[in-house]
């Protein structure tokens, strides 16, 4: 296939994928549909994009090599075991402790160092020019958006009537392949957090430029610039809001004193713009909101301002 992404090469890899990935459900809390993929493989959508790399790219036998924060890592490994090839990932020192354990539980070989991702993304790739593996990126890779705009095609199939969806922005491979498979038919907002503005920075830019990279889910939303390949389908098709910490915390212990739904900080991001405010739906708009991930901790959850 080329590198087209739009509807029909996200149906055409949900094809190849689904028998792997996790149909994950809705559940509708506080008048919006949440879309639970934290309940996906390896604890996130990141398992969508994994997956559709090593199925649909010849992969050499010395395996594959990916930087991340975490949950892409996680995913990777996950889908290095499903196809049975090695894999080897490099995380930075901020990765939290339940994601570095996924990784590990998964058998892939971890390289932990640098202060974010890009410092992981530099590492990784050094590692690989002398290794021959097949680089699969956390979201500048065509299979990657393929893959997570499989979520928009779930929950198109699951809510309907959507108007609005609300999606967590980190590098984009998620909101630019759920963008893209929307078109425009549905409005698409994407949610970051204050301390780590990396798209809206980009849009304001006219271009993907370097953002700071703070507060409670910056191992998971603060990469230093959006992807290339995300960014032409953003200015199309995406808006964003900003979210405060304290906003993403709340959310998080919200959705699980309401509906005993865990997510992480990051995954809890996008409901923060409609539980603390920063997004309020017209009267009658129906919104539906990405949970991303739920690779944390009971700690996490039993002291959520910690």
């Amino acid at each position: 296939m080329d590198d087209t992404i739009d509807r029909a090469a996200i149906e055409y890899t949900y094809d190849v994928i689904c028998a792997h990935v996790r149909n994950t459900p809705v559940l509708d809390l506080d008048g919006v549909t949440l879309k639970l993929e934290q309940l996906q493989h390896a604890g996130s959508f990141k398992a969508r994009g994994a997956i559709a790399n090593l199925l649909l790219r010849d992969v050499p036998p010395s395996g594959v090599v990916a930087a991340s924060g975490g949950n892409h890592g996680a995913a990777v490994a996950w889908a290095a075991r499903v196809r049975g090839v090695p894999a080897t990932i490099f995380v930075p020192t901020v990765s939290s402790p339940a994601k570095v354990a996924r990784i590990r539980g998964y058998g892939a070989q971890l390289q932990i160092g640098g202060d974010r991702y890009a410092d992981a993304l530099a590492a990784s790739r050094e590692w690989s020019a002398g290794h021959e593996a097949m680089e699969v990126h956390a979201y500048d890779q065509p299979l990657t958006l393929l893959g997570q705009g499989t979520v928009a095609l779930e929950l198109n199939e699951q809510a309907r009537d959507l108007d609005t969806v609300l999606v967590p922005v980190g590098g984009g491979g998620l909101i630019g392949g759920i963008a893209a498979y929307y078109a425009g038919d549905v409005r698409v907002v994407g949610v970051e957090p204050e301390g780590s503005p990396t798209l809206t920075y980009a849009l304001r830019a006219g271009r993907p430029v370097d953002a700071p990279a703070e507060g409670v889910a910056h191992d998971a939303l603060a990469p230093r610039q959006v992807g290339e390949l995300m960014f032409p389908i953003a200015q199309r098709f995406i808006e964003t809001v900003l979210v405060s910490d304290e906003a993403i915390l709340a959310a998080q212990a919200h959705l699980w004193d309401a509906a005993r739904v865990v997510a992480e900080p990051a995954g809890a991001t996008a409901y923060a713009a409609v539980h603390g405010g920063a997004y309020q739906p017209a009267p009658g708009e129906r919104v539906g909101v990405v949970i991303s991930g739920a690779n944390t901790t009971a700690v996490d959850l039993a002291s959520p301002t910690s």
